[in-house]
């Protein structure tokens, strides 16, 4: 028997990230099979949670995606079911999905973000871009995958990047363009043992790097070693571990940095409490160049399952 007992891995979900949770949930079993454990899917959208206790699972592998899944919510329902699970716990979790309260702890700790704004109306959005000035980007607050996102460079179009955004959430972001390299940083660990892996540098095609381009073009080039001027990858890593412990993240996670082309001052503009397992996934390339393998870093992951408050 498997020292994880029976394990479920939870990936679909309802949140507009399902297409891409089910990609990652499928690696993640395979990869778990593999290594011997007893690991089973576990489809929310279709099952209802309190099964998982019926059931007897020991555990569960949070590849769920955005709402649902990401935010807190599933990982409330598991602490009420007394099931160790992986990932950051209810309010790392509630928090990170928020872009908004997320920047505004950045903010308060001291680490750099780009300047935003909340909007309500296309008036709004146009009044940030007076302020943010052009290029400015227009998302949901608590989306991923870029899901509902626009680049807006003139006032024209700010009533459209709003819908847009407003169809997915009613918290809409308006934020600060920040031009140069595009990076990412998984850590893996929880506080004083947590540890950042290497820097992949992402190089989209016209520096549009959406939907498509994230999990189903080949074009997008993707940097491990991140050829970085000397020194900075460094810097990154440190800058990502401290956003990682600000929230409270625990067991992995995966933070975005733009770093401007003209001063090399890295902001920070994400952190995904649940990443992406999928063969354009970032974490497993990342775990990749570090000498973990897809299947042993599945295995890590699960090893870090606890409940708030608790060591399992």
């Amino acid at each position: 028997m498997s020292k994880f007992g029976k394990v479920a891995v939870l990936f679909g979900g309802s949140s507009s990230e399902r297409e891409v949770s089910l990609m990652s949930g499928k690696g993640v079993l395979a990869a778990l099979t593999s290594r011997g454990i007893d690991a089973h899917a576990f489809d929310p959208a279709e099952r209802d949670l309190a099964e998982l206790k019926k059931e007897g699972f020991a555990r569960c592998f949070i590849a769920l995606h955005g709402r649902h899944g990401e935010d807190g919510t599933v990982q409330g329902a598991l602490e009420l079911l007394g099931i160790p699970y992986t990932g950051s716990g209810v309010m790392a979790s509630s928090v990170a999905i928020d872009k908004i309260m997320t920047k505004r702890i950045w903010r308060f700790e001291g680490l750099p973000t780009p300047d935003w704004r909340m909007v309500r109306s296309g008036s709004e959005t146009a009044q940030a871009l007076k302020e943010l000035g052009s290029p400015m980007i227009v998302k949901p607050a608590r989306e991923g995958s870029t899901i509902g996102l626009a680049k807006v460079t003139e006032m024209s179009q700010c009533d459209a990047a709003y819908a847009l955004a407003a169809k997915h959430d009613d918290l809409v972001l308006c934020e600060q363009f920040i031009s140069g390299d595009e990076v990412t940083c998984p850590v893996l660990g929880t506080g004083t043992e947590a540890r950042a892996l290497p820097v992949i540098r992402i190089v989209a095609p016209d520096g549009n790097y959406d939907y498509h381009n994230k999990y189903f073009g080949e074009e997008t080039k993707y940097l491990v070693p991140c050829g970085l001027p000397k020194g900075e990858e460094e810097v990154i890593q440190a800058l990502v571990l401290k956003a990682y412990r600000s929230l409270g993240c625990r067991g992995w996670a995966r933070a975005d940095v733009m770093i401007d082309a003209k001063t090399r001052k890295p902001y920070l503009l994400e952190i995904n409490t649940s990443p992406g397992m999928t063969s354009h996934s970032l974490v497993p390339m990342s775990a990749r160049a570090a000498g973990i393998s897809y299947e042993q870093l599945c295995e890590d992951v699960l090893s870090t399952a606890t409940l708030d408050g608790a060591r399992t």
